[in-house]
């Protein structure tokens, strides 16, 4: 989605094994809410995700759509991840593809792509619920130019490891043996886990970085407690996430891709690229959206 100002989120140091607890900030977006975990003052990015917000939940009224007009991208990929809902992508590149739960649509902006997120109108006459993740992972050196693309992997194709007490739905990257499907173009661990109360889990220390994000329930690391819309960012290692409840929590993680500067929906190494794609979707100089002709403005 379009990049929407949001509240700083408030960042604590806890205990030996979580690093950082990030505690978002919710913006009200009339139809529903978002709360933004990443970038953070104290945090900027976990491996190569360097924006992350939980949408919703949240129930639709009948007509209420979801509306984001055209807008661009560039030196990043954007991941949508839906528990509930389901949300039509279009982009520059021609393709129209409606989000459901479960599916991954991998989006990757490169030198530039232009997309919109809209409701199908044809389900507007009915109430409709809406609960999911939207993260950008932005793009090693090297790759940042790279051409546009989209990716589409339905919900049936994703990698599920099941074991009793818990279930992992492999994302991006490899777990326990499993590997998505999904290709990005940094090392990147994206993990949907769900355990019941009293179960663990055990992250390996496959990766410097790497956090969880509650989204149901309640978990523990160690001493410190984690509860719904709360990140905490790990510390090397491996490490037991423990459910003090029915919970639900995402697993973040990758390579470190280096210093990024993100500015409204632009992810650069360099400062300059990012004034010239400001230039050019003021100047008209992106692709279009085909069967979408409106556009967000630049911000002034």
């Amino acid at each position: 989605m379009s990049y929407q100002d949001a509240l700083e989120p408030v960042c604590t140091e806890q205990h030996s094994l979580v690093k950082l607890l990030i505690q978002p900030k919710q913006k009200d977006l009339g139809s529903f809410q978002v709360r933004r975990a990443l970038p953070a003052s104290d945090q900027q990015m976990v491996g190569p995700f360097i924006f992350f917000d939980e949408m919703g939940p949240a129930v639709l009224a009948p007509g209420v759509a979801i509306d984001v007009r055209p807008h661009p991208h560039i030196g990043l990929a954007t991941v949508t991840y839906l528990f509930e809902g389901e949300i039509l992508h279009r982009d520059s590149l021609g393709y129209v593809q409606p989000i459901q739960p479960g599916a991954i649509n991998l989006m990757t902006a490169g030198r530039g792509i232009v997309h919109s997120e809209r409701s199908d109108p044809s389900t507007l006459d009915e109430s409709r619920p809406l609960h999911g993740i939207q993260c950008w992972m932005a793009l090693p050196d090297g790759k940042e130019e790279i051409a546009p693309d989209f990716e589409h992997i339905p919900a049936d194709q994703m990698p599920i490891l099941q074991q009793p007490g818990y279930e992992v739905r492999v994302i991006i990257g490899e777990f326990a043996g499993l590997s998505s499907p999904v290709s990005t173009e940094a090392e990147t661990l994206y993990l949907d886990a769900r355990l019941q109360a009293n179960a663990s889990l055990t992250l390996p220390a496959s990766f410097e970085d790497r956090a969880i994000y509650v989204t149901q329930g309640k978990v523990t690391i160690g001493t410190c407690e984690v509860t719904p819309g709360t990140m905490a960012v790990l510390a090397p290692g491996d490490v037991d996430v423990s459910a003090v409840e029915n919970s639900q929590f995402m697993v973040l993680g990758g390579e470190q891709v280096g210093t990024r500067h993100m500015w409204w929906n632009l992810v650069s190494s360099s400062r300059e690229r990012i004034e010239q794609a400001k230039t050019d979707w003021r100047e008209g100089r992106f692709d279009t959206v085909p069967g979408d002709d409106e556009y967000i403005p630049l911000p002034e």
